[in-house]
């Protein structure tokens, strides 16, 4: 049998958006509560009965989220312009060697926007 996990992580950060015009709002500095899922999908163990420890998950997520919470987000590497896309994107490099079966990241600006990655380049 084949399941999906998801995990919900949060951090708050600000950042501009420099290549946006002029004049556009998002353009200046501000900032956002962001929300985080990250899903795992695979086999379930028969002997366990799950596909991954949920603790393994927040393990491997956690130096991430510290290095994100309460920061700049555009003077971060690989950030410079720090959109949902990108940010998706920079979460599933960190990711991918440290937790197989990694099938998606979702990051949430807020509680209406979001934008899901899959992994295709």
């Amino acid at each position: 049998m084949r399941a999906r996990l998801t995990k919900d992580f949060c951090f708050e950060a600000a950042h501009i958006l420099p290549k946006l015009p002029e004049g556009h709002k998002c353009r200046c500095l501000h900032g956002h509560s962001f929300r985080v899922e990250i899903s795992i999908e695979g086999e379930v163990d028969e002997e366990i009965g799950w596909v991954c420890d949920h603790k393994r998950i927040s393990d491997v997520v956690a130096p991430f989220l510290e290095e994100l919470d309460h920061s700049y987000l555009n003077d971060i590497e690989g950030l410079e312009s720090p959109t949902i896309e990108r940010l998706a994107v920079w979460f599933w490099r960190k990711l991918e060697g440290g937790l197989p079966g990694l099938c998606e990241v979702v990051i949430y600006e807020t509680p209406t926007a979001r934008c899901a990655f899959r992994g295709e380049f």
